[in-house]
């Protein structure tokens, strides 16, 4: 079994290798998964000093996924060339995806087993502490009708209503409906209703140009509902896609113009865009770069926000150093974990942070053993541990409840 686990792992770490990931194999390959915190942990001050200064109930987690193959009835969605071995760079991607969630991997056992982690997770927070759940719509044609072979995964709306529903103590969700659905504007109003906090789009993944007029409709109601959305912009390695200019920053002029309060999943901390503003700087200037231009931008100033999830992976991190320097840009950070991206333990080179001054050197150990007990934690430990010069995110990052009230 360890060799067969061992060979699984290298087997990830070549599929993350082909598909871009800046990878550390220093700390292993596979998560550990314990399932509670050794007593080390547990006692250790360093822990409970993060907490320090912050309401808990206020501290959402804005950025966590949730799938499984639907075995137990959910209606969740693996696309099936993520089981076959004739694909081996997805195949490997779900094994990646799998360890990282400590799933138990035998049939009938992965959604129970992903929910139960999870739950466990959260509750191993801070009493108050929430986790927002994220939907993810199907890719979709230009009429709006699902494209399954094109769709890495799916997670229905009603699953993480219901969900959040029956852990209201520890999950909230987030709607994801695709603005070429014909019943998209139904179904923002049902979103509603049934307690979502925002929506959730991956435009590369799901086949959405921000920038059409076709969705000012859709905006329209946004702006209606209180409804913010959460969206990827940068490149996108984790899923497949319909084309990296989708996500391009400057095609969200369109949803901020309206009046869409407008959340940039990883600050766009990845790639290169065109250049699409007139007046701009020509050739193809960083995503981050396009994403500063945005924020600074004074009428965007209320409307446009970063989540600062996945910043801490080793091909995001040359953004920190803005990210933490930007005082005037605290109030809109918001923090997410890209659970479970962070329980991939090569993805996050801790050593790379200590040397780029950012992490003190004596956080490494907690932190490593951390990462196999409680990702959720893991993440929340390690960016209230970042500093850079003496600045660190300020607590209104992390206590983000009230960005989201109805």
């Amino acid at each position: 079994m360890m060799r067969r686990r061992a060979f699984l792992g290298a087997g990830a770490a070549a599929g993350l290798l082909l598909s871009g990931c800046d990878l550390s194999l220093r700390d292993g390959v596979l998560n550990k998964c314990i399932a509670e915190l050794p007593p080390e942990l547990r006692n250790d001050a360093r822990l409970r000093e993060a907490w320090k200064g912050l309401d808990a109930a206020k501290v959402w987690d804005t950025h966590v996924h949730v799938f499984g193959d639907g075995d137990s009835g959910s209606g969740l969605w693996f696309n099936p060339r993520m089981n076959n071995l004739w694909n081996p760079q997805e195949y490997l991607r779900r094994k990646i995806y799998i360890n990282a969630s400590c799933i138990d991997d035998r049939p009938g056992k992965i959604d129970l087993s992903f929910g139960a982690n999870l739950l466990a997770q959260a509750r191993g927070m801070q009493p108050g502490f929430k986790a927002m759940l994220f939907a993810f719509d199907w890719a979709r044609d230009e009429a709006g009708a699902p494209v399954q072979e094109m769709s890495t995964y799916y997670a229905s709306d009603e699953y993480m209503a219901k969900k959040a529903a029956e852990h209201p103590a520890h999950f909230e969700w987030v709607a994801s409906i695709h603005p070429y659905d014909p019943r998209a504007l139904d179904r923002l109003d049902a979103a509603v209703a049934a307690g979502a906090r925002a929506i959730k789009w991956l435009p590369t993944a799901q086949n959405i140009d921000p920038a059409s007029p076709r969705l000012d409709r859709y905006y329209a109601k946004l702006v209606g509902l209180n409804l913010p959305l959460i969206t990827h912009a940068g490149d996108e390695q984790a899923v497949v896609g319909f084309g990296e200019h989708l996500g391009n920053p400057l095609r969200l002029r369109r949803p901020l113009e309206a009046g869409v309060r407008v959340i940039v999943a990883h600050c766009a901390s990845l790639g290169h865009g065109e250049e699409l503003d007139p007046a701009g700087s020509g050739g193809k200037p960083s995503n981050f770069d396009l994403f500063v231009r945005l924020m600074d931008e004074p009428r965007y100033g209320r409307l446009l926000f970063g989540d600062i999830s996945a910043v801490v992976q080793s091909n995001r991190i040359g953004v920190l150093d803005t990210l933490l320097s930007r005082r005037d840009w605290q109030a809109r950070l918001l923090n997410g974990s890209d659970y479970p991206l962070p329980g991939v333990v090569p993805l996050i080179d801790l050593h790379k942070l200590v040397s780029r001054g950012l992490l003190d050197a004596g956080m490494v150990e907690p932190l490593r053993a951390l990462r196999h007990s409680n990702v959720l934690l893991f993440d929340f430990v390690l960016k209230r541990n970042l500093s850079l010069k003496g600045q660190r995110f300020a607590n209104q990052v992390f206590e983000t409840a009230p960005f989201f009230a109805r």
